[in-house]
């Protein structure tokens, strides 16, 4: 500081520097609100800077104040700050020398009351279920035996160690573990991130998918539950594909990812009770089911065995049913012995009488009979056969005959195939000169009409055909101006001319006029 009198100065002031006054205010200030409470409302807050370090305002109805918050600091707030949210900032006022403005660097952070977290609560909840995340058709049923079992918490705490615990005593499966933090900066986005994890992996990968999602915390104060109210964890948890329990607090307390869970746990331990059944149970109830079914086979093969038992006995016995049988073969192998002996004598007596008719002349006469049946078939054979080449020879003279002939017959065909082919050809040639006849008749005739209409005929009678600069006729003078280039057409060629102004061709012209009177117009062809 200087403190030099100058003579000619009117005061004896002392003179500062820029410097030293924006420092010497600076400490004034920080001495004098070296520890403060402010309530007001967050404005201007966007997050966190890159730096870490989060900038925004505190304000009321009627003032504002900068408020800062750094990077250490703002790593141990337990709930986020947020736009428009009444808050009570504990801290240190302090001045900035570059830009001569005053801000509080705020070391502490709570709401103003638990009312305006349940108010902000109550109106996060309304626009979630206005979007339909909580609708109860979007819920999905646990699976009742899953061997996978994702759960998302600190993986230090009791909680972790209650689950395990739990599952364990009841159905030992496969636990997945995803370490999150559990309140503080950044634990929300890292609870979605973990669900969202769990749902990206492929049900036939390393790691294996979970089948049902455990997202677990202790109990603790609203803002230490403040994490699993934000929105990108409902949002994570309402697009869970895998079933999704929420344990998150005690019995009494309730956040909003209650509301977009599958299922809400009363606590952790809860959660497992609810992903896993008892095996001893489904053992005692398995071995139970065993018995009965072992039970009702056993009674049904009694019963069954009774009704065989009683048909056996309305059934007739071996001999009662083998006798009538036995009595017949017995019968039988009676009469057998005499029945062999009537056979045998009646087929002697029936040869013998066949043998009394094979006498040496009753076969010498059969053989004389067949041997003239024989001779005769022979004969008959031979005059059969006799004849059968006498129409062979026949039918071969015939053929002989008509092959002579052929050759003649073959040139008389031949000679009428050519004359008839002549005469045909001589036809068409006709035709075909007749054809073209009528053809150039009527080729002239329409020649004549072309002739007849086309206006270089009326060309030859005198007329004349007036064509401008594009080649096109003109029909009437209005349609000239003058100074422009035409072409007069006559009938035995083209003049080029220039149009002049209009008006009654000259004297002279009219006096060495000898072209008669236009003759009378012709009517019309058609």
């Amino acid at each position: 500081m200087s403190n030099v009198f100058d003579g000619d100065s009117p005061t004896n002031l002392a003179e500062y520097s820029v410097s030293e006054l924006s420092g010497s205010i600076k400490r004034t200030v920080e001495t004098a609100f070296d520890q403060v409470r402010v309530r007001g409302e967050i404005s201007g807050y966007r997050g966190p800077h890159s730096s870490g370090h989060a900038y925004f305002a505190l304000k009321d109805d009627r003032a504002r104040i900068d408020a800062v918050i750094w990077k250490g600091t703002f790593s141990r707030l337990k709930f986020r700050p947020e736009e428009g949210m009444e808050v009570i900032a504990t801290g240190k006022v302090t001045t900035f020398p570059g830009s001569s403005k005053y801000q509080i660097v705020i070391e502490t952070l709570e709401p103003a009351g638990a009312g305006a977290l349940m108010a902000l609560i109550e109106e996060r909840k309304r626009k979630l279920g206005a979007e339909g995340l909580f609708d109860a058709a979007r819920k999905k049923r646990l699976p009742f035996m899953p061997s996978v079992i994702g759960v998302v918490t600190s993986p230090t705490g009791a909680v972790i160690r209650d689950i395990l615990h739990r599952i364990s005593d009841r159905f030992p499966v496969h636990v997945l573990v995803w370490p999150v933090k559990v309140q503080g900066e950044g634990s929300g986005e890292e609870v979605a991130n973990a669900i969202r994890g769990f749902n990206a992996l492929e049900p036939s990968g390393a790691i294996p998918r979970p089948d049902v999602l455990i997202v677990a915390r202790g109990g603790g104060s609203l803002e230490d539950l403040w994490s699993f109210n934000d929105e990108i964890v409902v949002r994570a948890a309402a697009e869970s594909r895998i079933p999704l329990i929420s344990a998150v607090g005690h019995e009494t307390d309730w956040t909003l990812i209650d509301y977009a869970a599958d299922v809400r746990a009363p606590t952790p331990t809860g959660a497992a009770e609810m992903a896993v059944p008892v095996k001893a149970e489904l053992e005692a109830q398995a071995a139970a089911l065993a018995a009965r079914l072992q039970g009702c086979m056993n009674r049904q093969m009694d019963q069954r065995r009774q009704s065989v038992r009683a048909l056996m006995r309305a059934l007739p016995s071996l001999d009662q049913l083998l006798a009538l049988p036995r009595r017949r073969f017995d019968e039988a192998a009676t009469g057998l012995g005499r029945g062999l002996e009537l056979n045998t004598i009646n087929k002697r007596r029936g040869f013998e009488r066949v043998a009394a008719h094979l006498r040496p002349d009753v076969l010498a006469g059969r053989i004389a009979e067949r041997r003239q049946t024989l001779n005769e078939g022979m004969a008959r054979a031979e005059r059969m056969v006799e004849r059968l080449i006498d129409r062979s020879k026949s039918r071969v003279d015939r053929a002989e005959a008509i092959l002579a002939s052929l050759p003649a017959r073959l040139k008389t065909q031949t000679d009428r195939g050519r004359e008839r082919l002549g005469n045909l050809s001589r036809h068409a040639d006709t035709a075909v000169r007749h054809q073209l006849t009528r053809a150039r008749a009527e080729l002239s005739a329409q020649d004549r009409v072309l002739q007849s209409l086309s206006y270089k005929n009326v060309l030859k009678r005198g007329y004349a055909v007036i064509r401008d600069e594009d080649n096109r006729p003109v029909s009437q003078a209005a349609h000239l101006s003058a100074g422009m280039g035409i072409a007069i057409e006559f009938a035995d060629g083209r003049v080029g001319a220039m149009t002049t102004e209009g008006g009654a061709p000259p004297a002279s012209a009219k006096k060495r006029s000898t072209r008669p009177a236009d003759p009378p117009k012709q009517g019309s062809l058609f």
